[in-house]
Order: structure tokens, then sequence, then C-alpha cells
């Protein structure tokens, strides 16, 4: 199944084009002859009212302070997942993004402050520092390799770090005056969040009622709503889904099937969500309505400036207009660059396999697009409405010349650079051996399809079944061959069981093993392992001097070096044929793949 991030990248790309659109429209609109409704429309006073209490603003507002919170709440969820199960839980490859993060901050920090007049407009140095992370991954899909998902991964990550840092800006140096009492209930709402994830409550409506709280009370304190998005998001907690909790709702919802009744289905839906995290159902249902209505709402509530009567001219021959769009291109570019080179030089951490030099070249020319949080402190940072125009034009000029500055960048790496895809390898290797390989089926099949699995890992054990499944389908047109990958960080008895799978090979046994082992993967101890291999007619003593020897570790560890070269990195990957395979792997998805593969073996 696709990962949470991919899931992520593709919403968050697909979203770019409505966002364009909506920039467009909302440019269109303001220039037009009924550019007075422009006004009108987000001015319009909008109020709440509920036992006595009113909160009232204008429209632009509840963009501004109501769905960007939203907004935020959604980049919150994604920061802790990814601190807590995804790629920031790797420190030596989350420092580098770190870096980046820090570099792409400070120097265009530096140049805004260098080149801005000065007065008012020395406020404004906030608009530079954010990256927008729809336009940036949309651009990446236009003018970046063909094959990018580790960098998008890469700039993902570095994205997380920087709206952190946004955040924190607009909190501590764009927000008004502060009411104490107010702050101090938004902190009790914030500990109730905490207090739930601690408690381990697995309902998402207590969640949700926090997270509200803790937004009234942050508008209510005086401080910007993003902080009460950001921060709630950061404390809805995230895990792994609990392998004893995913086989309970297997269950209630096989007999769902077996017997169709409302407390049967209602019992399955609860066990389905008990299995998912709060935090990853919460992304699955607001995330996309952050991407598709909530960031194209609020650029056609802000992306409205009239350029008429001169207004452009001016703005294009304002120090203010070239400090952001400076600060943005160029700052964005030398900043994660430099800091970049020098954090691998100096051991700070490492790349993404697959991802070179040119490669985050290129993404750090497009992290120059700002765009989202760069409109939102441009409104925040300037009171006068031509400097907070200016500033506007500066954004959107940015974005326009560091997409093509990025596409420059690309061009350059493959043409001296020899950099293509950046993405992990694509192809088996090496290609499957019959000596080697443990091959179930016909090794002279026509049809090849190979896993990298884990004797642990609860996915591998439900693929068993997937994989039966397309045997008797395509019978002895078809030959299966399993590759170990054992994850070691996150499954303790993996590397050991796959020594054992190893050890009964060696006596002609590594089927009923590997069937053994994931009948019963939460069984996997010594003892355990030794008795499987008595009840399959091992000689046992021959099969633990085998389990424990230098040998068998070299074949695992062969199998783990085939894995990194042919781009597995988690469980269960397949190859069909020679190709690895993304995106579902069940039953009906991987006999598509296969029949492809008959016939482009038949062209």
């Amino acid at each position: 199944m696709p990962t949470p991030v991919r899931r992520f990248l593709r919403t968050e790309a697909g979203s770019a084009s409505l966002l364009l659109a909506a920039t467009v429209v909302a440019l269109l609109w303001a220039n037009s002859p009924w550019s007075a409704s422009y006004e009108v429309v987000w001015g319009t006073e909008l109020s709440l009212s509920f036992a006595g209490a009113d909160l009232s603003m204008d429209l632009e507002h509840w963009v501004v302070d109501g769905l960007m919170a939203l907004f935020f709440f959604s980049v919150g969820l994604e920061v802790r997942r990814e601190f807590s199960v995804g790629e920031l839980t790797n420190r030596r490859r989350a420092a580098i993004a770190v870096v980046a993060a820090v570099g792409g901050l400070v120097v265009p920090t530096v140049l805004y402050l260098l080149l801005a007049p000065a007065g008012d407009a020395v406020h404004g140095w906030g608009v530079v520092i954010g990256t927008d992370t729809a336009f940036l991954l949309g651009a990446l899909a236009v003018v970046g390799p063909r094959f990018s998902t580790q960098l998008r991964i890469f700039l993902l990550t570095l994205t997380v770090i920087d709206d952190i840092m946004a955040v924190s800006v607009i909190g501590i140096f764009y927000s008004g005056s502060v009411d104490f009492l107010a702050l101090f209930v938004a902190l009790v709402f914030g500990g109730v969040l905490w207090g739930l994830g601690r408690l381990g409550v697995w309902r998402a409506t207590p969640y949700v009622v926090a997270v509200v709280g803790l937004w009234l009370a942050t508008v209510e304190s005086g401080l910007h709503a993003a902080i009460a998005g950001m921060l709630g998001g950061l404390l809805v907690g995230a895990r792994s889904p609990v392998r004893e909790e995913v086989e309970q709702a297997a269950r209630w919802f096989r007999a769902f099937r077996q017997s169709p009744r409302v407390e049967v289905g209602r019992t399955a839906r609860f066990g389905l969500d008990r299995a998912i995290s709060v935090n990853e159902r919460l992304q699955a249902a607001i995330h996309p309505w952050a991407s598709y209505v909530v960031v194209p709402l609020f650029a056609l509530a802000n992306a409205g400036i009239d350029l008429r009567n001169g207004v452009l001219t001016e703005a294009l021959t304002s120090r203010l207009t070239w400090a952001v769009v400076i600060a943005l291109v160029l700052g964005k570019f030398v900043g994660i660059s430099l800091s970049t080179v020098l954090g691998v030089r100096l051991g700070a951490g490492r790349l993404p396999r697959g991802v070179g030099l040119g490669h985050v070249f290129g993404g750090a020319a497009l992290s120059g697009i700002g765009f989202t949080v760069a409109l939102l402190i441009a409104r925040l940072a300037f009171d006068d409405p031509v400097m907070r125009d200016e500033a506007i034009v500066g954004v959107l000029l940015a974005a326009v010349l560091a997409t093509a500055l990025g596409w420059a960048v690309f061009r350059i790496a493959v043409r001296f650079g020899g950099q293509t895809d950046a993405d992990l390898p694509r192809r088996l290797d090496p290609p499957v051996d019959a000596g080697r390989d443990n091959v179930r089926g016909d090794v002279d099949a026509p049809l090849t399809l190979v896993e990298y699995g884990d004797f642990e890992c609860p996915f591998c054990s439900r693929a068993t079944g997937v994989t039966r499944e397309l045997r008797a389908r395509f019978g002895p047109n078809l030959r299966y061959v399993f590759r170990h990958l054992p994850l070691s960080d996150v499954h303790p008895h993996a590397e050991f069981a796959a020594r054992a799978a190893v050890a009964a090979q060696w006596q002609g046994k590594f089927w009923e093993m590997h069937d053994v082992l994931f009948e019963h993967q939460d069984q996997l101890e010594f003892e355990d392992v030794a008795g499987y291999a008595s009840e399959l007619g091992l000689d046992v003593e021959v099969f633990l001097r085998d389990l424990e020897s230098e040998e068998a570790a070299a074949v695992v560890q062969a199998d783990l070096v085939s894995a990194e070269a042919s781009g597995a990195v988690s469980t269960p990957t397949f190859f069909v044929g020679s190709r690895r395979h993304v995106g579902p792997h069940d039953t009906e998805t991987l006999a598509m793949e296969l029949e492809a593969s008959r016939n482009r073996s038949e062209v």
C-alpha cells in the first residue's frame, strides 16, 4: 500500500494547479471592471454566536485566522507523524534537512535586510523565510527529473522543518498584544491534547474538541491562529499500526462479511479506527480539504492586487519588491545549497540514496517559491497597503523566477553533472538465479514475481495470501521468489527468523519453514524456531548449528545488499520481472502488472 508520505506528496502536487488557478482568478478579478466587488466580498462580516458569546470577523480574516489554522493543523499532523514514524525518525538523514532549512531561513533574511529600504520595510523580513510545499512539488513534477520520489521526500522533510520555523516566527514576531488569561486557557487545551495521547484515547472526537478550544483561546489571546493549528497538530500522536489490533480488525470484518448486521459493522468500523492512529485518520480527513479548498481560498483572498494606474510600474521599481525577489530566489538557492554541501562535507548527515547535489541545487532553486506563507506574513507585516502590494508582487514574481531557475539548474545537472533520476533504483539487482534464489514454481516459468520480505512484518504475512492466489491464477506460468529484507530496527526477531529460513533451506525445507514462520510470526524466539525445525523433520542439531553460523548470516546480508541495490527499502517490496512495483500490492493489481509484463515480453 502507498506510504503516508507518498499519499501526501500526490495530494500536494495535485493541488498546485488549483492554487495557481485561484491566484490567476484573484488577479483577474482585482483588475477587472468588477474589482470593487473583490473588496466587498472579502470585507463582508460573518459572526458566530453561542450562549451569548460572539465571534465576528470579515471573510478575509475567517480565511486567514480560521481556515489557515486548519491548514497549519494539517502540517502539524504531518510533522508529528514524520518525527514519530516517518522520515525524521532517522536522525542522521533528518539532520541534513534541518541544516538545509536553517540555511534557507538565515541567508534570505540577511539578504532582505541588506537590500530592503530603511524604515517600516524592515518588518517584512519574515516574508522571505517560507516555502510553499504545494507549489514546490507541483513545479518539481513539471521541471524536475522524471523519477524524483527520493528528492521529493527530501524536499518535503525540508519544508516540514521550514514550516515549523515559519510558524514560530509568526507567533513571536507577527502576533499582536497578548491576553495572558486566554493564553493560559490555550495552554490548558494543549495539555488536554497531550493527555489524550498519553492515555491512548483512540477516538478522534475528543481531539477535535480540544483543538477547537485551543484555536478559540489562541485567537482570543492575540497570537496568530497559525500557532494553534501547528501546535494542535504536533500534540496529536502518531504510531505504526499494532499487529494485534490490525489482526483483530481483520477478524471483525470477516465476521461482518459472514453476518452483515449493523451492530457487527459498527464493531468492525471501530476496530479499523482503533488500528490506525488518530494522527493518520485526521490527516486523511483534513489534508484534502486543506490542499484543495483552504489554500486556494487563501490565494483567492490575498493575491488579488489591483495593478492598474501605475501600481505595477511602481512595484517593479521598488527596492522592497526586489528585496523580496532576490531574497527568495537567490537567498533560498544559496542558503539551502551551501548549507547542504557543508552539512554533508562536515559529516552532519547524508542525503537520501539516489539524490545527488545537482538534485539538491535544483530543489533549492524551487524553494524560492514562497507563496502561501509569504503572502500570509506580508499581510501581517505591513499596515501600509502600498508596501503590502509591493511585497506581494515580489512574492508572485519570485515564484515565476524560482521555477525558471529550478528548470535551468536541473538541466545543467543533467548535462554537466550526469544526474538524471532522483529516485531509488527500479530494477532487480542481481537478476533471479535459480541456483541461488528460493523459487516456488517452475524455475523456467515465463512470469516472475520477486518479494523482499520480513518474517515479522504483518503486511508481509498478509501478502502470503496474495502470492498464493497469484500462483493459483497463473499456475505453471509463474515463478515466485522470496528474498530476505529483515527490518531489524522495528522487528527484533526478523534477522534471526531469516537465518532460520536459510538453515532450513540447506536441508531442503525453505518453503515449509517460510510458511511456518509467517503463521507464527508472533512466536519467533529460539525455542519456538527450534520446535518448528523438529516439527518439519529437520535434523535439529545441524539446523541449530547452521542457524548460528556466519554462512547463514552472509546469505541474509547478501539479500540485504541486493535489496539496497534494487531500491527495496520497505517490506513487502515486489518486483514484477525485473521492475520494481510501485503502488498497491493486492492480488488484482499485481495480476494486472504480471499480465502487462507478459504482453511486453511478447512484443
